[in-house]
């Protein structure tokens, strides 16, 4: 900094105004940056997060870096977060709860200012030592019902109930379902979405038609392969994530059976698988972007205390796509 001020003639305090994110004249400013590329000056990061208290980082942790709903929302969180000078630190845990618990406290082992998360435990004790230590913490698509962080959700419910109200609009009586463990929170959300839709229609819920298990393409293939082995197999199935509609699309391809003409199907998730699969998929969307962004908005105001007190909940709109994979069923 002394040679700094010596190259430009300006005052310490000014110089030193600058190198901390204050403002100062343009003209000086222009003095400072041109005296930091002849002295190739650069910011001792981690000096700095020690003396203030603050890192500039932002801890996300995540269940499967491979899951195409988390890897899209954290790059758009990282391009958020990047345009307010703070860096990231990305943990993927999984599915494994007791990594879910060690990530957290190697991001607090990091100092982060604060976490982001998409959760795999049903309950908030994992995030005990954040919350001790004062660093707030944002959730995306799961809730623990306590109300102690900010949170960011779809409505998963009434997606999904808009989409098998569709189906059963169309004339059919025979709905499946392929979805996530009644453990996981927006496994659950989107279950009770499909019981809303056939309770108002005063249709039979059979257990056999609902395949519970893991939310990925190894579980929507065997969903798909042991609806269709039924005696009286479904005339329709609602694929409640990108991961298991893909695996049921592929179960389809290789029994020989064609959508909508042999089975009708409603996918989850993603544009892009709508637009890449012919015949085109009906296909419920999540906002990911405006998920990301107001994710992204809470940590922020948080940490620049634009925001205090109680927790808040953003609850956002999902849309459902039409296209050609649904087969109106008569008489």
């Amino acid at each position: 900094m002394r040679d700094i001020t010596k190259m430009t003639g300006l005052s310490l305090a000014t110089v030193s105004k600058y190198l901390n994110g204050g403002n100062v004249l343009p003209e000086n400013r222009a003095l400072i940056e041109q005296a930091i590329r002849e002295l190739h000056y650069e910011v001792n990061e981690v000096a700095r997060g020690l003396a203030k208290n603050k890192t500039k980082t932002i801890g996300v942790l995540i269940h499967h870096l491979d899951n195409i709903f988390a890897s899209t929302i954290i790059a758009r969180i990282e391009d958020i977060l990047r345009q307010h000078d703070y860096g990231t630190i990305v943990c993927d845990c999984r599915g494994d709860l007791k990594l879910e618990e060690q990530e957290i406290r190697f991001l607090l082992s990091k100092r982060v200012d604060g976490i982001i998360t998409l959760p795999t435990s049903g309950n908030a004790e994992y995030l005990k030592p954040a919350v001790e230590r004062k660093v707030p913490v944002v959730l995306i698509d799961r809730t623990f019902g306590n109300g102690m962080f900010d949170t960011v959700l779809v409505d998963n419910r009434e997606a999904v109930r808009g989409a098998v109200s569709v189906l059963i609009e169309k004339g059919h009586q025979r709905i499946g379902m392929i979805c996530g463990g009644d453990q996981e929170y927006t496994a659950r959300e989107r279950l009770r979405g499909y019981f809303e839709a056939l309770e108002s229609a005063n249709q039979k819920i059979e257990d056999g038609l609902i395949k519970r298990g893991e939310l990925s393409v190894q579980h929507g293939y065997r969903g798909m392969q042991e609806l269709l082995e039924m005696e009286e197999r479904p005339t329709a199935v609602f694929l409640s994530n990108y991961e298991i509609t893909l695996g049921a699309i592929v179960a389809l391809n290789e029994s020989g059976l064609k959508f909508p003409e042999d089975i009708s199907i409603v996918g989850f998730d993603n544009m892009m698988l709508s637009q890449v699969i012919r015949p085109k998929l009906w296909m419920v969307v999540q906002p990911m972007d405006e998920i990301a962004e107001q994710a992204a908005e809470l940590m922020l105001k948080r940490l620049e205390f634009d925001i205090e007190g109680e927790p808040v909940s953003v609850h956002l709109k999902t849309e459902l796509i039409c296209g050609d994979s649904i087969r109106e069923i008569t008489g």
